[in-house]
This record gives C-alpha cells, sequence and structure tokens, in this order.
C-alpha cells in the first residue's frame, strides 16, 4: 500500500510518515519547500512537492501511485486567518478534489476536537482555525464521493506516545492526546480503513490498533 502525507513536514505530519515506513509501507511526504525533502528521507519517506497554494489540477502528479492520501497540513499558529482559510480550508477542499482526479478513493484528515460544535467555537481563541475545519470536513462529507476518515484528535501535546487512545469518548474526561499518538492513529486508519467515519480521539486505556479494530 502507498500513502502520500500531505503536510509531512509538520510535526505530527513527520510522525505519520515515519510510522508508515517503519511498518513497510511506501510513503511520500508531500512537502512545499525542497529544503525539506532530507527530513522527509530520513523518516524513511520519498519527497513529492505540493503546493497547497496552486490548483488542484496541479497537485494531481503528486498523486500517481498512490492508494491512499492523508491530509495535515496546516498553516500554523504563527500565520494569519488569511493562511488558515488558504490552508486548512481551501488547501483542503483542494486535495479532496485532486485524489478525485487521480481516482483515488481513500481520503484521510486530521481535523480537531470540538470541530463539530459551535458552542465549543466561541470558547476557543482559535474560532477561524475550527471554522476552516468545519467546513473542510463538510465538504469531504458532502461535496465528495470519496471513502473519507475524520480523525478529530484532542488537544496536542508533544509528551511521549502512550500508545494507547480512546475513541468517541465522553465530553466530561481527558481532550489531550500526544502527536504522536495521533500518528499512530492515522497509521491503523491506512491499515484498518474506516470509510464514511468520524473518529474522535484522545488519550486513554485502549491499545491504538484495537481501538481502530473495534470501530
Amino acid at each position: 500500500m502507498t500513502t502520500l502525507v500531505i503536510g509531512a513536514h509538520g510535526h505530527v505530519g513527520q510522525q505519520i510518515v515515519q510510522q508508515l515506513a517503519a511498518t513497510g509501507e511506501t510513503v511520500y511526504g508531500g512537502i512545499r519547500n525542497a529544503e525539506q525533502a532530507a527530513t522527509i528521507q530520513q523518516l524513511g519517506g520519498q519527497a513529492r512537492t505540493v503546493d497547497l497554494l496552486g490548483t488542484a489540477e496541479a497537485l494531481v502528479p503528486a498523486m500517481q501511485g498512490v492508494d491512499t492520501v492523508v491530509f495535515s497540513a496546516g498553516s500554523g499558529g504563527s500565520t494569519g486567518d488569511d493562511m488558515t482559510l488558504n490552508i486548512d480550508l481551501d488547501g483542503a477542499i483542494k486535495a479532496m478534489q485532486a485524489t478525485e482526479l487521480a481516482h483515488i478513493n481513500r481520503f484521510i484528515i486530521v481535523s480537531a476536537l470540538g470541530t463539530g460544535d459551535r458552542t465549543f467555537w466561541a470558547k476557543s481563541s482559535i474560532r477561524p482555525y475550527y471554522v476552516a475545519k468545519f467546513y473542510a470536513d463538510e465538504w469531504l462529507q458532502h461535496r465528495t464521493n470519496l471513502d473519507y476518515t475524520i480523525v478529530r484528535p484532542g488537544l496536542l501535546t508533544n509528551d511521549a506516545a502512550t500508545g494507547k487512545i480512546t475513541t468517541n469518548p465522553a465530553n466530561d474526561g481527558t481532550r489531550q492526546i500526544t502527536r504522536a499518538d495521533v500518528a499512530a492513529t492515522v497509521a491503523a486508519i491506512v491499515k484498518h480503513p474506516l470509510p464514511k467515519q468520524i473518529v474522535t480521539i484522545v488519550n486513554g486505556d485502549t491499545p491504538v490498533s484495537d481501538a481502530i479494530k473495534t470501530l
């Protein structure tokens, strides 16, 4: 199986590449800048240029020979709301369109816990981010024919991997998860497809592979 990870140079994206490559998967890391290629190669992947500010059609060559597209790109916390719209919303939609143009069925997107709850947005200091994530997820569900999985992790931390998660948790529990465990979850979904599903994840008590297999 061959996977393209868009946003492969990001904190979660790098770990997705590394974890998939470690299991023998062929992984292409979608990057903006050629200088990032060495990092992808060190992680076990092969770099392909992906410009989310270009057209959907221009993304198709990066998807040749790919079975699954993973979208883990984001504008980052240091950019303005305009780049949130350009990358987290429009970039995601162009990636979906390109996936269909490339005749690929599987698309996994890393979203965020709380994306589907407008009352949660009001409490957040990054409301535009959640708005962008919400409408990207809506487009994926209702404007494409892709076999999608939407992964909505809780608050991301840089702690060491626990290897354990809770899926679709109640609102009264922990709302955090390590980036490494998000990557492990995405890698598990690549191997064990969850078509047409939204999966919310936080750190918990169930090994990642077991949690995914029970969904």
